[in-house]
C-alpha cells in the first residue's frame, strides 16, 4: 500500500512539472501577442503589459504610448502591418536556457505622405515578476519610426494640392485656379481716416466693420504690415478702383478659386468655403483639416472627392545634430478636371436676356441629350462671397440663392406636345380628328361650376394642329379624358415620370399627381393641358419634347462632355406623327394665328409652345401666373430652350417669355 502511495506522488509531480513547461509561454509567442496589440493601436497595453523594466526606466508611458498615439494621428498613420519571422519547430531554441531571444521584423504603414516600411530586430529579455518568469520587449523610439533616435524630433510639410478645374464643352473655364486681388489694409496708411476707411471698405467688400476691426487686431499685425481681407473678382475694375481710392487700401496678388461667368452659373457650378466644424466631423475620415476648402454647392460639392486632388506631403526626423532625414514623400497631386456640356456663351446669354426676373431655363441639344446651359434666376456673385453678403441675398425678396432649376413648377400649355404623343401613340387620336367645340368654355355633365376655358373659339372644329396653334386647353382636355386615367398615368412613365430623373446633377422626380395617379376626370382633364396637379423640372419640360426630333426617341440628359447619346426610352411616337408636331409647333410661331408669333424672326425659323400655368385654389380668384415657352430650331434641330418666368399676369403672361427666349435666339444666330 505504501509503494503505491509513493508510485502516484511520483507520477503526480512528474504531471505537474510537466504542465509548468507545457504552459511556459515562449518570446515568440509573447511577440506574437505584442505584435497584435501594436496592429491594434493599443500602446497603453503594449507599455503596461510587454515593456521590459529597462525600457519602462528610459521611457516613461508618456514617452512610449502618448508619443505613438499621437505621431500615428498626426502623421495619418493607418493600414498598419507589423509581423516578424517565427523559427520552425526544428529549428526552435531551448527557450527555457535563453535569457534573451531575437526576432526580425518587418514593419508596413500607410501615411499622409505616403507608404512607410522598415525591417528591424525586436529583442525580448527574460525577467521574473510575481515570482513568475516571462518574457518583455526592450523597445526604444526606433520602433516608431527607424530613424527615430532619442532625442530627435519628427517634421512634416504639407503642400496643398491644386483643385481640379471645371470647364465647358468648349475648354472655357468656369471654375478655375486663378490670380486674384485680395484686398486688405495697412494700418500706418489709413492714419486719420481710420473711420471713414473701414466703412468704406466695410460697404464696398460686404463685411462687418468689426471683422475689420478683428483682422486688425491680430496679434502679429504691425503699422506697415499688409493685413489681408477679402479677394475680389478679378474683372470687377469698377469695384478695384473704388478700393484703391480709399486711404490704407492696398492689395496683393493670391492664388484662388475664379468663377468666370459669376451669378450666370453659381446655382450650377457652385462655389468653394472654408470647411466648417460640422463638414469637418462630417469627412473626419477624408484627411480634410480646419484649413481646408471644401465645395459648398452646385458641382463644386458634388464633385468634391474628384475635385479636391491629393496633398503633398513629407514627414522627416529632424536629427539631433540639425541633420534632417526624410522618411516618406509624395508630391501633391491636382484633382481631376471636369468636363461639362454646357456651352459658356449660351449660360451667360440666357442669363443676361433673363434680365434678373424670377425664373428658370434649360438648353438642349435636342439630338443629343447634351445639356447646353442650365440657368436659375436671379442669381449672385460667387467670387470673394462673404457672410455680410450671403445675409443680404437672404433678405432679398427676389431669394436670389433659391436654384430655380431644381424646382418643380406647373408646365401650363407648353405640356400639351407631351399629351398628344401619349394621345398618338394610344390611338386616341389621329393628327385629322377634329373636336367640334363651340365657345370659349366647356364642362363635362357633373362638374358643377368647374369649366374650361379656351383663349380663342376660332369658328370651326378643331384637329391637332389647330388646338397647338390656338393653344386650346378643351382640346388637349378632352383628348385626356379619352386616353384615360391609367393609359394617361403609363404614358407620362415612358416620358420619365414617377421614376428617379437620370442625370448627374441632383434634379428631382417631376410628379403626375399627388397621389400618382390620375383617378379624377377634373384632375385628369387638367393634366391634358399641363395644370391639375403636374408638376415638372425645367430641363425634364426640355427633354419632353426630344422625341419630336428623334423619331419617337426620347434622349437622356447629359451634363458632362463627349459622352455618348443615349436613348432613354424610345418609340413614344412613330416618326410620322413625331414630324407632323413638328410642323405644328412650327406653325404656332410661324402662323398668323400662333400664340408664338412673337417669336418669328429671320434668323432662324422658331418652332415652339407657350404656355401660362395659373397657381390659384379656385377658378374664381385671381392667382399668379407663371409663363413658360419651349422653343427650337426647327431646321438644324440642335438647340432647344424651355424657359419659365415666375409672376407674369400683369406682364403680359407668356409673351414676356416669348420675348426673352426670341432675344436669345437672336443674340446666338
Amino acid at each position: 500500500m505504501k509503494k503505491k502511495i509513493i508510485l502516484f506522488s511520483a507520477i503526480l509531480l512528474l504531471t505537474i512539472l510537466g504542465a509548468c513547461k507545457d504552459d511556459q509561454v515562449t518570446p515568440d509567442e509573447r511577440l506574437a501577442d505584442y505584435i497584435s496589440l501594436w496592429n491594434e493601436q493599443k500602446f497603453g497595453k503594449m507599455y503596461e503589459d510587454y515593456l521590459s523594466t529597462t525600457s519602462k526606466e528610459n521611457y516613461s508611458k508618456e514617452n512610449m504610448a502618448e508619443r505613438y498615439k499621437d505621431l500615428y494621428g498626426d502623421l495619418d498613420i493607418h493600414n498598419i502591418e507589423v509581423d516578424f519571422e517565427k523559427p520552425s519547430e526544428d529549428d526552435e531554441p531551448a527557450y527555457e536556457d535563453m535569457e534573451e531571444a531575437s526576432f526580425p521584423i518587418h514593419v508596413k504603414m500607410d501615411s499622409i505622405a505616403g507608404p512607410i516600411s522598415f525591417d528591424h530586430e525586436m529583442t525580448l529579455v527574460k525577467e521574473t515578476r510575481d515570482d513568475k518568469d516571462n518574457w518583455y520587449v526592450n523597445w526604444d523610439t526606433t520602433y516608431i519610426l527607424e530613424e527615430l533616435e532619442k532625442g530627435d524630433e519628427v517634421g512634416l510639410d504639407t503642400t496643398e494640392a491644386p483643385r481640379g478645374e471645371i470647364f465647358d464643352r468648349n475648354d472655357n473655364g468656369l471654375a478655375i485656379n486663378d490670380t486674384l486681388p485680395m484686398m486688405g489694409i495697412k494700418p500706418s496708411a489709413m492714419e486719420g481716416h481710420e473711420d471713414e476707411t473701414k466703412e468704406a471698405v466695410s460697404e464696398l467688400l460686404h463685411i462687418d466693420v468689426e471683422y475689420i476691426d478683428q483682422r486688425l487686431n491680430q496679434d502679429w499685425v504691425e503699422p506697415n504690415l499688409f493685413v489681408p481681407l477679402r479677394t475680389i473678382n478679378p474683372n470687377d475694375k469698377e469695384l478695384f478702383d473704388k478700393l484703391m481710392e480709399i486711404p490704407g487700401v492696398f492689395y496683393q496678388d493670391q492664388v484662388g478659386r475664379y468663377y468666370p461667368l459669376g451669378e450666370a452659373a453659381t446655382h450650377l457650378v457652385g462655389y468653394v468655403g472654408e470647411i466648417t466644424a460640422e463638414e469637418l466631423e462630417e469627412y473626419k475620415d477624408e484627411g480634410y483639416s480646419n484649413q481646408d476648402q471644401i465645395g459648398k454647392r452646385g458641382l463644386e460639392l458634388l464633385y468634391e472627392k474628384e475635385l479636391r486632388g491629393e496633398p503633398g506631403a513629407e514627414i522627416y526626423i529632424k536629427k539631433s545634430d540639425g541633420e534632417n532625414v526624410t522618411v516618406a514623400s509624395q508630391k501633391a497631386k491636382k484633382g481631376k478636371d471636369i468636363h461639362l456640356a454646357i456651352d459658356a456663351e449660351i449660360q451667360q446669354t440666357i442669363y443676361e436676356k433673363m434680365n434678373q426676373e424670377r425664373g428658370t431655363a434649360a438648353a438642349i441639344n435636342p439630338k443629343t441629350g447634351e445639356t447646353l446651359a442650365l440657368v436659375s434666376s436671379p442669381s449672385f456673385d460667387p467670387n470673394g462671397l462673404t457672410s455680410n453678403y450671403y445675409t443680404e441675398l437672404m433678405e432679398n425678396e427676389k431669394n436670389p440663392l433659391l436654384n430655380r432649376f431644381t424646382a418643380l413648377y406647373a408646365p401650363g400649355s407648353t405640356f400639351k406636345p407631351v399629351t398628344a404623343m401619349v394621345g398618338l401613340s394610344t390611338e386616341t387620336i389621329t393628327p385629322d380628328k377634329t373636336r367640334d367645340i363651340k365657345g370659349e368654355t366647356w364642362q363635362k355633365e357633373g362638374w358643377g361650376n368647374y369649366e374650361i376655358r379656351r383663349v380663342t373659339d376660332p369658328g370651326h372644329p378643331v384637329n391637332l394642329e389647330d388646338a397647338f396653334v390656338y393653344s386650346d386647353n378643351i382640346y388637349f382636355a378632352q383628348t385626356a379624358l379619352e386616353i384615360g386615367g391609367e393609359n394617361m398615368v403609363s404614358g407620362l412613365q415612358n416620358f420619365g415620370f414617377a421614376s428617379e430623373f437620370p442625370y448627374e446633377y441632383g434634379i428631382p422626380q417631376s410628379e403626375i399627381s399627388n397621389s400618382g395617379q390620375l383617378d379624377e376626370e377634373i384632375l385628369l382633364a387638367d393634366t391634358g393641358y399641363g395644370q391639375g396637379e403636374l408638376q415638372v423640372s425645367i430641363l425634364h419640360l426640355a427633354t419632353m419634347y426630344t422625341p419630336i426630333m428623334n423619331e419617337g426617341n426620347l434622349m437622356k440628359p447629359q451634363l458632362l462632355a463627349d459622352q455618348e447619346p443615349e436613348i432613354w426610352n424610345e418609340g413614344l411616337v412613330s416618326a410620322e406623327n413625331a414630324d407632323m408636331i413638328n410642323q405644328a409647333l412650327r406653325k404656332v410661331v410661324a402662323g398668323t394665328n400662333g400664340t408664338a408669333r412673337g417669336a418669328d424672326i429671320q434668323q432662324v425659323p422658331i418652332a415652339g409652345k407657350t404656355g401660362t400655368a395659373e397657381l390659384k385654389s379656385s377658378q374664381d380668384e385671381e392667382g399668379i401666373e407663371n409663363g413658360a415657352f419651349v422653343a427650337y430650331d426647327s431646321e438644324n434641330q440642335d438647340f432647344l430652350i424651355a424657359m419659365l418666368l415666375e409672376g407674369v399676369e400683369e406682364e403680359g403672361g407668356s409673351a414676356m417669355t416669348v420675348e426673352r427666349v426670341k432675344e436669345i435666339f437672336k443674340e446666338l444666330y
